[in-house]
């Protein structure tokens, strides 16, 4: 005969038995190492990152959309011919040659050219022409002419209508054996002698010939081009003296060819015309 008692505890056994179950997989659940649990999320929990740690960023100033991560734009080129003048001084021009070799030199030497008002500059009175229409065109357009029916200047436009910067001469940085064949291939009139390095890019037809710059260059965008460019010059130790003197070439101008126009950083071996007495002017 079973008592009603003991067909109760009977009946309690099977739940007792699966509540006891539970807690043993809970137990088992909690010791479980933080590392398993890392590797077996919950699929009801979102799956949490750590966030990325940011690389340095690059200022769009010396940014382009085609991977030139220190090309300068156009904020750079927007500003009056004198201080772009003086701002190119130090900065790298690049000229990548159709079968990829990069030619690089560092701005010593330039001059500046105000537009309609300066008599020294193409575009004085404001007259307008095919051939100087790069002069009027928006900030860091080339500007390339032809003199003596052979050579050929760069010039950037600046902001202002008819206000450049003429380059004038450069510091040979990289590919100096392909400018010394471009030169020697180029030049009219010479012996055949070995160029020396300070001979390369000494004059602004000097570094057009050691660029291979000619006149389908004008009118191209120095900020957008993909066959030349301007980068940020590497800080220097200090900030280098910067001279400033008269054009030259420019006699014809009236009291503008004495102007002092022209800049370019003391004691570079590489500028096309030293002026002692500038420098002398400008140290005392």
């Amino acid at each position: 005969v079973v008592t009603p008692t003991l067909q109760m505890k009977k009946l309690k056994q099977p739940s007792q038995r699966m509540g006891q179950k539970k807690q043993r997989l809970a137990e088992a659940e909690q010791l479980q190492s933080p590392a398993d649990a890392a590797q077996t999320p919950s699929p009801k929990d979102p799956c949490v990152e750590m966030p990325a740690i940011p690389g340095p960023q690059r200022s769009i100033y010396f940014s382009s959309p085609k991977g030139h991560l220190t090309r300068l734009g156009l904020e750079f080129f927007d500003q009056p011919a004198v201080s772009l003048a003086r701002a190119f001084l130090g900065q790298v021009l690049v000229r990548r040659l159709a079968n990829g070799t990069e030619l690089r030199g560092r701005v010593v030497e330039t001059e500046a050219y105000l537009g309609p008002e300066d008599e020294a500059a193409h575009s004085r009175g404001g007259r307008q022409t095919p051939r100087n229409r790069g002069m009027f065109m928006k900030p860091g357009t080339l500007y390339v002419y032809i003199i003596y029916g052979m050579y050929f200047c760069m010039n950037v436009s600046s902001r202002g209508d008819g206000a450049c910067v003429l380059l004038r001469a450069l510091e040979p940085l990289g590919g100096l054996e392909t400018m010394r064949q471009l030169r020697t291939t180029l030049r009219k009139g010479t012996t055949c002698r070995a160029l020396k390095d300070r001979e390369l890019c000494s004059g602004p037809s000097k570094l057009c010939q050691a660029l291979a710059i000619d006149k389908s260059f004008d009118q191209r965008d120095l900020a957008q081009d993909e066959a030349i460019w301007l980068e940020h010059g590497p800080p220097g130790p200090s900030e280098p003296a910067v001279v400033a003197t008269a054009r030259v070439g420019v006699g014809y101008s009236g009291e503008w060819a004495q102007k002092p126009l022209r800049f370019y950083l003391r004691g570079s071996p590489w500028v096309s015309v030293v002026d002692r007495v500038a420098e002398q002017e400008a140290q005392a």
